[in-house]
């Protein structure tokens, strides 16, 4: 449990406003992202980059899931059903993170039998950078709403978005040494990447662990 720290009420407000105003930025840009990754992964034949837009969709489903809490714990819901709804959202989304996680197996080890060489995606590239700079931003900014609300979901959520940085600039590399140097092989490589992430996030999910459930707090 995250240990709320001692403010004011006024300042408490503004904290939870703050709060909300990352949590809702977030899955807006999430969605943005995720529509351009899945459409230039699509068209340039980038695992990676298809791979990235299917997480920035999960990913758009747990900023979802927060703002709903938020908006839940504001009206007066109970810690414990914050809970237990919460991990049973946590276990569906988990479950999503396997399967990606299997298809980015799957299609990586395809392309590295077939040594198909996915096109140059410049829109790609300017994606990852913005959310290689994006992302720590806005992840800093709910870890420091988290500790001053003692919100154990906000935390959570923050250190998953700046996970997903690790995830952007992995993505920009395979995309640079693709684009730069027609190192076909750097997509998949970059993909396969993701993976080990892809899956501790899909077995704490299943678990119910990582979702700060125990934090009355949202």
């Amino acid at each position: 449990m995250v240990e709320p720290m001692k403010i004011s009420k006024p300042d408490t407000d503004r904290w939870h406003r703050i709060a909300l105003v990352l949590v809702i930025g977030t899955l807006v840009y999430n969605v943005i992202e995720a529509g351009v990754a899945l459409h230039s992964g699509l068209r340039a034949g980038s695992i990676a980059l298809f791979g990235f837009g299917l997480d920035s969709v999960i990913e758009t489903v747990a900023a979802g899931v927060l703002l709903w809490r938020l908006w839940r714990g504001a009206r007066g819901a109970s810690g414990a059903t914050l809970a237990a709804l919460d991990a049973r959202v946590r276990r569906v989304v988990g479950g999503t993170f396997v399967v990606l996680a299997i298809y980015i197996l799957f299609q990586s080890g395809w392309t590295f039998w077939t040594q198909a060489s996915p096109e140059e995606s410049r829109i790609g590239i300017a994606l990852a950078i913005a959310s290689v700079i994006v992302m720590p931003l806005v992840s800093f900014g709910k870890i420091r709403a988290a500790r001053r609300l003692g919100s154990g979901a906000l935390l959570a959520e923050a250190k998953e978005t700046l996970a997903c940085s690790y995830l952007s600039l992995t993505l920009l590399l395979g995309l640079l040494l693709n684009g730069t140097l027609g190192w076909w092989w750097a997509d998949p490589a970059a993909a396969l990447l993701m993976v080990p992430w892809i899956v501790r996030e899909g077995i704490e999910g299943l678990r119910g662990e990582g979702c700060g459930c125990e934090s009355d707090d949202v």
